[in-house]
């Protein structure tokens, strides 16, 4: 499984996903310390919030736009390790809610969608995590690369932080300690 895992190359997610950011690492986010969803209170689409050490952003995960830039967040919720469910304050059109996160400090997000789609987080050379989308059940992955299983995002440039899908599954995200990838299955 090792040596099968080695030898995928990275390839684009299959039909009907498509990258959101058109940057070969997604959009750069110095010092990217966790991510976190919500859904966007009038449009309804996928909000991706991006907590760093230069404050918070949030980006719609089907344009790509950056709808809102904190620089100087509270103290209190600068970081998710400042609470217990790894929340951060929503900003923007999400102002007054909370946003629970994941990545350096832990957490986690969706791995499997209802219609059966799977994300899987591998590390055959360790510490360049390899990131996964399958329809073909998980691994060991009976099929060919590229059939029923897809080699998607390599984390050799910078530290993996987390990945994973949005609660309503229309959306993959995958963090390391610099970038931010998208992936959407909704129109642009």
């Amino acid at each position: 499984m090792r040596d099968r895992l080695l030898a995928a190359p990275v390839v684009p997610a299959p039909e009907p996903w498509r990258p959101v950011f058109a940057y070969e690492h997604g959009v750069p986010v110095g010092g990217l310390l966790g991510i976190g969803f919500a859904s966007h209170p009038d449009s309804g689409h996928d909000l991706v919030m991006v907590v760093s050490h230069d404050g918070h952003g949030l980006f719609d995960a089907v344009t790509g736009e950056k709808i809102a830039r904190d620089r100087d967040p509270d103290p209190d919720g600068r970081t998710p390790d400042t609470s217990a469910d790894l929340s951060c304050p929503g900003l923007g059109p999400i102002a007054g809610s909370r946003v629970r996160t994941a990545g350096l400090f832990g957490g986690g997000f969706h791995t499997v969608t209802a219609d059966g789609w799977i994300l899987e987080v591998v590390a055959p050379s360790w510490p360049n995590d390899r990131v996964l989308l399958s329809r073909d059940g998980g691994l060991p992955h009976a099929g060919p690369h590229g059939e029923g299983w897809w080699h998607i995002f390599h984390a050799d440039h910078s530290e993996f932080r987390a990945a994973g899908f949005s609660p309503s599954g229309q959306t993959i995200d995958v963090a390391t300690s610099s970038d931010l990838s998208l992936w959407t299955r909704c129109p642009a």
